[in-house]
């Protein structure tokens, strides 16, 4: 089985993901956007957020520092922490996350790793107290790692929050149940193409059924869709 899966994203009007660089919203204040956010991300109520490795190095910020003996280290799958509130999880498949803590505000870190990643690697996250999953092939096999995070954390709820790779490759997968976008009424302005996209080629296999449109504070716009596959 895997957890039910909300893809949540939030974008100004011409399809900004960074509030940093977007127009303020009506009350003078662009920390507005991130808080709303972070509200609806609560109101969710998800076991656990995953996001990919170029926006978990954001809040990761650790350089290497593996152990001088990796000794014998647990594989496929090792875990610090069963019974977390929530957990922060990151697909990294070559190792290239390093971080400074076992957790991001709280929430216990579990990393998605390919099955190339060295030994080394896997005894710094551990001594780290960090959990981690490595994927039976050289590229993270989702709908695997999604099983095992059912099983032996209790994830029932996974709240999607990255960017167009590992969104796309989650709808491409088949694995999204439902699609929630705020929209805020702010512009980024940057140009060129919008920044809210998914890769992976869905044309003909995703359709959308809006669920609901919901106005929100200083005038964001909260769309949930439910996600069908084709």
């Amino acid at each position: 089985m895997k957890p039910e899966i909300v893809c949540l994203m939030m974008s100004s009007l011409d399809g900004g993901l960074h509030p940093s660089k977007w127009t303020e919203s009506p009350d003078g204040s662009r920390k507005e956007w991130s808080a709303l956010y972070q509200q609806i991300h609560e109101e969710l109520r998800g076991d656990a957020w995953i996001v990919g490795r170029v926006t978990m190095a954001e809040m990761a910020k650790g350089e290497p520092h593996p152990p001088q003996s990796a000794g014998s280290v647990e594989r496929p799958n090792h875990f610090a922490d069963r019974k977390a509130n929530n957990y922060a999880i990151a697909l990294d498949t070559s190792g290239k996350l390093h971080f400074t803590r076992a957790d991001i505000e709280g929430d216990h870190i579990v990393v998605i790793l390919g099955n190339t990643v060295p030994d080394t690697h896997l005894a710094e996250l551990a001594a780290d107290g960090i959990s981690y999953i490595v994927s039976p092939s050289a590229d993270i096999d989702l709908p695997v790692a999604l099983d095992v995070l059912e099983k032996e954390l209790g994830i029932r709820k996974l709240l999607l929050e990255g960017g167009a790779a590992i969104n796309g490759a989650f709808f491409a997968a088949d694995l999204i149940d439902e699609l929630y976008l705020l929209v805020a009424p702010a512009l980024d302005g940057s140009g060129g193409q919008p920044i809210v996209t998914f890769e992976g080629g869905l044309a003909g296999k995703t359709q959308l059924s809006l669920i609901s449109a919901e106005t929100k504070d200083n005038g964001a716009v909260a769309l949930r869709y439910k996600v069908r596959i084709r």
